[in-house]
């Protein structure tokens, strides 16, 4: 026999899951475990990474979340904080399984409504969606902040039981309570009246684990991971911690001993795995319909399009003449047309070219601002007829099949710059012409690179800014955008004193083990550096000196949270400032230094800052001076990252 894990976080839990995809499948593998779970909470940002990496290592993928179920229903905006209840904020956790398409597209339907209806500090669902949208999905009770296991906790088993036979009826059989053995004291007790519970109602028990990072060795950079995510240190007694170093991913043999009194908790898990049956199959790029005449396809319509499109261009004279271009000059335009037309048609990508002109027409025609086009997309002869490019790729040679090319398919992707003060206007007519629920933005996740790694584990350790700047700054930047290894980057050529070394081998063992963790989702660096000066902007208009108008507890609190905001961004963008301006990057993070130091007089505790009335005036101005001389190299920055 062996076990499925069926609760499990991956880098993708961004506050606090630190089980990197690639190292975790072949762990599950080693582990001689036919398949595992991915429940990251409340969303699937993995979902795909994680399937592949698993059928890659021939190992049992299932999709599932830890969903956030909102106590009153998803649109009620009534924090329900509690003070032990840092994660869930005020909601219940819940997990959901996909056992096949219907069951993933229900969890992606719900997941997706939970941002867009129920987000509220969470993204949360509630018992109508899992009433409406429960086909194909396996539910469990959850951890400790489950809906069950908090009636248990506060000794009320009538409740627990009323919840459960609630579930009952909108899961039936597949519904399972969940024990752990995690080697917390209140989840004892709860494993006792989930045991009960589950003779009482004939629901089934599945052992689960919790698992948030690989290894029990891990447990200690999985603090330091919360305290970089909530901004604490390791000392402060106040910190967000899980009181617990089990919750790691478990071998079968420590499973089986610790759920040696209910074996069925340990078989449940693969007859769940059974019932899971998913299978992600890649198919044909799928286009938002773009509507064509009665009897004319898309093709006939792209054809006609760019036709009258080169006539006008070559009416007009194009490239470097400034006359129309006729005959045999205009030959080699037509030829060309007929290549790329073809090969479009042949990729099945006339609808996509159909869309971009079309919200480009748009734009232009309501006088919006929008770029002459960039990227692989300007050797493209048929964007340029049809107006979605302004640069003739012939007379400069720009080559078609860098854009497309016929022997690969792949999505294309023309870049389209419109003016960012009326960007939104565009957004709004191609989500009405096409629909709500075909127009998505992207985004991308930062990790914890070598250098901002070494910042974080340094200040969550408190080693001084001098200690941490010192072994940064030996850290080299990424070559073609990857990390060096660590202990490479920093031991090479003997760069680290025999002195320096104890305190590098600190910094050493976090590290390691924090890298390349999704840290968060982010845009972009020109979002990025824009913003730190924004957010510096808010504070620096604010009077910050004089009796007149002081500043509120929560407005120092603020403020202290929009410097942090600022310094991350900074942060990621970083290595890339090394290489363009090194001089900028050490000044920006030498006035950072000295405007965390200008802050420290109004420090209570960690992260509360105090009003003016214990604060000299002198210190009052010393923050002043702080905040103008920030704002000037951040905005710099902005510039450097723009111009790059």
């Amino acid at each position: 026999m062996s076990f499925v894990h069926l609760h499990l976080h991956t880098q993708y839990s961004l506050l606090d899951g630190a089980n990197k995809i690639a190292k975790l499948i072949p762990q599950v593998k080693a582990l001689g475990m036919p398949a595992v779970a991915m429940t990251d909470h409340g969303n699937m940002f993995g979902a795909i990474e994680f399937y592949k990496t698993c059928v890659a290592n021939a190992v049992q993928p299932i999709i599932g979340c830890e969903v956030y179920l909102a106590p009153r229903g998803r649109t009620e905006r009534a924090q329900q904080q509690r003070s032990d209840d840092y994660e869930a904020g005020g909601n219940f956790h819940m997990i959901l399984l996909a056992m096949n398409m219907q069951g993933y597209k229900n969890l992606c339907k719900m997941v997706s409504l939970s941002y867009q209806e129920g987000f509220y500090f969470k993204p949360r669902i509630d018992k109508d969606l899992l009433r409406e949208l429960n086909g194909g999905l396996i539910a469990t009770s959850g951890c400790l902040s489950g809906e069950i296991n908090r009636a248990f906790a506060a000794d009320n088993y009538a409740r627990g039981r009323e919840i459960a036979t609630e579930y009952l009826r909108i899961f039936g059989d597949r519904y399972y309570l969940e024990i752990q053995d995690n080697h917390i004291p209140v989840q004892n007790t709860c494993n006792q009246m989930l045991k009960e519970l589950g003779k009482d109602l004939g629901i089934p028990l599945l052992a689960t684990n919790d698992c948030h990072y690989l290894t029990k060795e891990d447990a200690r950079a999985h603090e330091v991971l919360l305290c970089i995510q909530t901004g604490k240190t390791l000392n402060d007694p106040a910190r967000w911690r899980f009181d617990t170093d089990q919750l790691y991913v478990k071998g079968l043999d420590d499973l089986r001993e610790a759920f040696a009194d209910v074996p069925e908790a340990i078989a449940n898990t693969l007859a769940v795995a059974k019932r899971c049956d998913l299978e992600l199959k890649s198919h044909d790029y799928e286009f938002p319909a773009y509507r064509t005449d009665p009897g004319e396809s898309l093709e006939q319509r792209l054809d006609r399009a760019a036709r009258a499109g080169l006539e006008e261009r070559l009416a007009a004279g194009c490239g470097t003449s400034q006359n129309p271009i006729t005959g045999e000059a205009a030959q080699p335009y037509w030829d060309r047309l007929e290549f790329e037309l073809a090969s479009i048609n042949k990729l099945q990508f006339a609808g996509y070219f159909l869309i971009v002109s079309d919200f480009i027409t748009w734009a232009k025609g309501q006088g919006i601002p929008v770029g002459p086009g960039r990227g692989s997309a300007a050797g493209s002869l048929v964007a340029y007829a049809l107006r979605i490019t302004d640069l003739d790729p012939l007379p400069y040679k720009l080559i078609f099949e860098r854009f497309l090319n016929p022997g690969r398919k792949s999505m294309p992707d023309i870049d389209v710059d419109f003016c960012y003060e009326r960007r939104e206007e565009v957004i709004r007519y191609v989500r009405e012409k096409y629909g709500e629920d075909r127009v998505a933005g992207i985004i991308t996740f930062g990790t914890l690179k070598g250098k901002a790694a070494i910042k974080d584990v340094g200040r969550v350790l408190e080693f001084s800014y001098g200690e941490t700047d010192k072994m940064a700054k030996l850290y080299p930047a990424p070559a073609q955008g990857k990390d060096h290894p660590l202990e490479k980057a920093l031991w090479v050529n003997g760069k680290i004193s025999a002195a320096d070394r104890a305190t590098a081998k600190q910094l050493l063992v976090d590290v390691k083990k924090l890298q390349r963790l999704t840290a968060e989702n982010t845009y972009d660096p020109v979002v990025l550096a824009n913003g730190a000066v924004e957010l510096l902007n808010e504070v620096s208009q604010t009077k910050i000196t004089g009796e007149e108008e002081r500043y509120s507890h929560t407005d120092l609190t603020d403020f202290k949270a929009n410097v942090d905001g600022a310094h991350k961004a900074f942060v990621l963008l970083e290595p890339a400032l090394q290489n363009s301006d090194p001089e900028l990057a050490t000044e920006i993070e030498r006035r950072f230094a000295a405007m965390y130091a200008a802050l420290k007089p109004y420090e209570v505790s960690p992260n509360i800052y105090e009003n003016y009335e214990r604060v000299s005036e002198s210190e009052r101005q010393k923050l002043s001076q702080a905040v103008d001389a920030l704002a000037l190299p951040l905005a710099r920055l902005g510039g450097e990252i723009v111009n790059q």
